[in-house]
């Protein structure tokens, strides 16, 4: 193994952890919805299955980048991902029972593919054409992921309120995703007090969404 390699995969690993912190809150705030002993099947299973699938778009990224608003289009459905996962659930029984491990594992998965993309592109930059150091990068960062979702369910489990914080996060990458769309991009030139704009908007949007939501069933529960 030469430095170069070497050098390469280490970068791999590091991109993959800083950007991998929006993962573990996603991973924490799908899951927390369900019983106790089924969390650790849906994070290891939506983490592996997550990180499979980001293997197989960084190898094929040459083509993601020629698709059409995909960022614009990504951030709007993290957005939608953000809103969902601050709602709250209805205390029916038969409606918690219809949120499974099987339903957990898929919005992790599709809110990691939506939320990979940056990292799809640079790790796909860091790997100089090699895919085995996509590969090598990124099972490497899977017991990363795992854990630190552990320690953030950990905390939304004793402050509830953080979930408003997790989707926070996730605005703020939905908001990015929207301002690194080049048809947005050309009006915003780079101006900071533009993606301040667009960063409080998403921000706000998501935490009115699931005030507004969440005070509904609140009512519902109550009257």
């Amino acid at each position: 193994m030469d430095l170069h390699y070497l050098w390469s995969f280490l970068m791999i690993v590091i991109i993959d952890i800083v950007l991998g912190g929006d993962n573990a809150i996603v991973i924490a705030l799908a899951c927390r919805k369900l019983p106790y002993k089924q969390r650790n099947i849906a994070i290891i299973f939506g983490s592996i299955t997550a990180i499979v699938l980001r293997i197989i778009l960084t190898i094929c990224a040459i083509y993601v980048l020629k698709v059409p608003f995909l960022h614009l289009i990504g951030g709007i459905l993290l957005l939608y991902i953000a809103c969902k996962l601050i709602i709250q659930e209805d205390d029916n029984p038969s409606i918690k029972e219809n949120y499974t491990v099987f339903h957990a594992i898929r919005t992790i998965v599709f809110a990691d593919l939506v939320m990979g993309i940056d990292n799809v592109l640079a790790i796909a930059g860091a790997s100089n054409g090699k895919p085995s150091l996509v590969i090598l990068g990124l099972s490497i960062s899977i017991p990363i992921i795992i854990w630190g979702s552990k320690i953030v369910l950990w905390f939304l489990e004793r402050y509830p309120i953080l979930s408003f914080v997790g989707a926070s996060v996730l605005s703020i990458t939905a908001s990015k995703m929207l301002i690194d769309e080049p048809f947005i991009s050309q009006y915003i030139n780079g101006r900071n007090d533009m993606e301040l704009i667009v960063g409080s908007s998403c921000i706000i949007f998501t935490i009115v969404i699931g005030y507004y939501f969440n005070n509904i069933r609140y009512r519902k529960r109550t009257s």
